[in-house]
């Protein structure tokens, strides 16, 4: 008879091999940012989505391109402009011949119908076009000429973001904000990675990417994540920080009554936990603690958390509320 307790610990074996085999593909091309990928790979195994800001030039194109080799998935990239339509993106009817010789509409698919899909500076698209993402991230689904496709399983969209401070870019919408799993801040490399990147950028050598994870695979490890138990304190940790981002609840820092407009959605919570259980998973462990809440709250609920006219106008960072707030929230007793 096989032991239960043996069975999730093969799983979560299997689980930390192939996490380190992508990294080790991803690694050939992308220098440092080891917790760049980690965020990414944690949004593609929690089944969400996940939103790159960084200036111009960080390698944020590349990664999504190398990741998408890494992986045996449909890779699709749609380049953001003022002038793309949302037809660009999910499709159009197009008059077409028939076998009689008449015309008929038929649906030509868009690019959204992939399962990696790379919106390449999303903020430099107007907001209706923007928002054309919304029903495929939350629906899972593109309802056109009020007809609706289901897309494939997997489905994960990666956006990259310039600053707003930009020219040129347009914020984007609360709603569709709120569609992404993780926002992660691309920070600009070191000295000894900038070395490394031009050692392997400005010399003869390219380096080849191995596929490494099927589909079938990236579905088997998404159910393992969400089989990951978590006890009722460290739930409640999540819950409280959640809590404490809304000026109006009894919880709230004084940060956050001073600046902060709107809180985070239910969907923060959900984000923050479901990242907990990948990250014991990627550590070895098959139970989600309250250290892994506290790591996962900054990406989780950093886009979800809107400032109001005067934190905008101090410059205050949405990072440096949640730090106050992780600060002062305290884990209850097991």
């Amino acid at each position: 008879m096989t032991d239960k307790r043996s069975a999730p610990a093969e799983a979560v074996k299997a689980f930390q091999r192939d996490i380190d085999a992508v990294r080790t593909e991803v690694g050939r091309v992308i220098v440092g940012n080891r917790e760049i990928v980690d965020a990414v790979l944690t949004c593609l195994l929690a089944g969400g989505h996940c939103l790159l800001e960084g200036v111009p030039g960080l390698g944020k194109t590349m990664l999504v391109r190398t990741l998408g080799r890494a992986l045996d998935l449909p890779f699709s990239r749609v380049q953001f402009t003022p002038d793309l339509m949302p037809a660009d993106i999910l499709g159009t009817q197009v008059l077409v011949d028939d076998e009689r010789g008449g015309k008929r509409f038929e649906f030509q698919r868009g690019p959204i119908f992939a399962n990696l899909v790379l919106a390449d500076e999303i903020n430099r698209a107007t907001p209706k076009t923007q928002s054309a993402l919304l029903e495929a991230m939350q629906e899972q689904s593109v309802t056109v000429a009020k007809k609706t496709w289901s897309l494939d399983q997997p489905f994960f969209v990666l956006a990259t973001q310039n600053p707003l401070e930009m020219e040129g870019t347009y914020p984007l919408p609360e709603a569709q904000l709120d569609r992404f799993f993780f926002k992660v801040m691309v920070p600009f490399p070191k000295a000894d990675d900038l070395h490394a990147i031009l050692d392997r950028t400005t010399g003869t050598d390219a380096s080849e990417v191995k596929t490494v994870l099927t589909r079938a695979r990236i579905l088997e490890l998404r159910a393992l994540a969400r089989e990951v138990p978590v006890a009722r304190h460290v739930q409640d940790l999540a819950v409280r920080v959640l809590l404490a981002t809304h000026p109006d609840d009894p919880s709230a820092t004084p940060k956050v009554k001073r600046y902060v407009r709107v809180g985070a959605s239910p969907r923060g919570a959900q984000a923050v936990l479901l990242a907990a259980k990948i990250r014991a998973l990627v550590d070895g462990r098959f139970a989600a603690s309250v250290d892994d809440v506290r790591a996962s709250a900054l990406p989780a609920l950093r886009h979800r958390v809107i400032l109001n006219f005067e934190g905008e106008a101090e410059g205050v960072r949405t990072d440096a509320v949640l730090d106050e707030i992780l600060a002062s929230v305290k884990p209850a007793s097991a």
